[in-house]
């Protein structure tokens, strides 16, 4: 049907079709050469805006000791210098490329390296890559984005992607000197899971999806089970989402239910910094492995960052092997 509808499209539509805000650049094109950009429509959307936010922070939060300052993701990253030291700085790794490059023959040579290196980390973990060398040279901010959920993902970075942000793409192609286009809708997240490579759903997705009136209920057994443990502290949980997302309280609770006391130099009693957060509720999962329990599917970054399907799966974990525990 998209096809049929396509083709009435093409058949009704005048000869050169009208082109969402092309730049001049963007339609000098030679014969047959094909440019993408993302539907102006499409760069309003609030989750696309918040996309672009949350990477661009990221990536400033990353660089801060280099003195770089990204403000805009195509004009800033396409010639591969600000790329280079990202992954640099995350891989912890040194690139062998010209510090400078001012020619465009130069551009490509060290995007070229840095696309490989980044391929290496990336093709072990079976993504797949949407970019390119020329893609990424041309300013392309659909092949950026892609380029960027990708390593924001592989290196687990302490941040929050908006989920199913889908954009649309304008493609202009020049047949017998005439420009055609057409539109085609591009996905640039999914869900964190799917993203993670973790792909089995499990009753927490299935509730959130389809019985949020049954989530109170969940969460209200949750409360009632963590604070029979946490009130022998005086300590008492309202709030699922935030109470656990410094990871205090995961310690203290690992420590009762397993009947030990936690020394305190061996994680932060009150935890400032996200990495301090992130710490507390990683000392906790291994605590949690010790106890036997499995490796849970939540990362410790999601837990800090207020996650509460994450946070409902680690606790529920804990209720369905202590719920006898008194």
């Amino acid at each position: 049907s998209d096809l049929q509808e396509e083709g009435k499209n093409a058949i009704n539509s005048p000869m050169s079709p009208a082109l969402a805000d092309v730049h001049p650049e963007d339609t000098q094109l030679e014969e047959n050469e094909e440019r993408t950009m993302i539907d102006p429509t499409s760069k309003e959307d609030p989750k696309f805006k918040e996309l672009v936010k949350v990477l661009l922070d990221w990536i400033n939060d990353v660089l801060v000791e280099e003195r770089i300052i990204v403000k805009q993701l195509e004009e800033d990253l396409y010639d591969g210098q600000v790329l280079q030291k990202l992954l640099e700085k995350l891989a912890g790794c040194k690139l062998n490329v010209a510090e400078v490059t001012q020619s465009e023959i130069g551009q490509k040579q060290k995007l070229q390296t840095v696309l490989e290196a980044v391929h290496d980390l990336l093709r072990p973990r079976g993504w797949v890559l949407r970019w390119s060398v020329d893609s990424i040279h041309g300013k392309n901010l659909v092949a950026i984005l892609h380029l960027l959920v990708s390593l924001a993902m592989h290196f687990r970075a302490p941040i929050r992607l908006p989920e199913h942000v889908t954009v649309q793409v304008v493609v202009v192609r020049k047949r017998e000197g005439l420009l055609h286009s057409s539109h085609i809708s591009e996905e640039l997240t999914t869900t964190t899971e799917m993203m993670m490579g973790r792909f089995e759903r499990d009753a927490f997705d299935t509730l959130f999806d389809h019985a949020p009136d049954k989530l109170s209920v969940v969460k209200k057994s949750l409360i009632t089970f963590v604070n029979k443990h946490l009130n022998k502290l005086n300590l008492e949980v309202t709030e699922l989402e935030t109470q656990f997302a410094d990871g205090v309280y995961l310690v203290l609770l690992m420590g009762l239910l397993e009947d030990y006391f936690v020394p305190l130099h061996n994680f932060y009693l009150t935890p400032e910094s996200f990495d301090q957060k992130v710490h507390n509720v990683s000392f906790a999962f291994e605590l949690m492995l010790d106890g036997g329990l499995k490796k849970p599917k939540a990362r410790p970054e999601d837990v800090v960052n207020l996650d509460l399907k994450s946070t409902l799966r680690v606790l529920y974990n804990l209720f369905t092997k202590y719920k006898n525990v008194e």
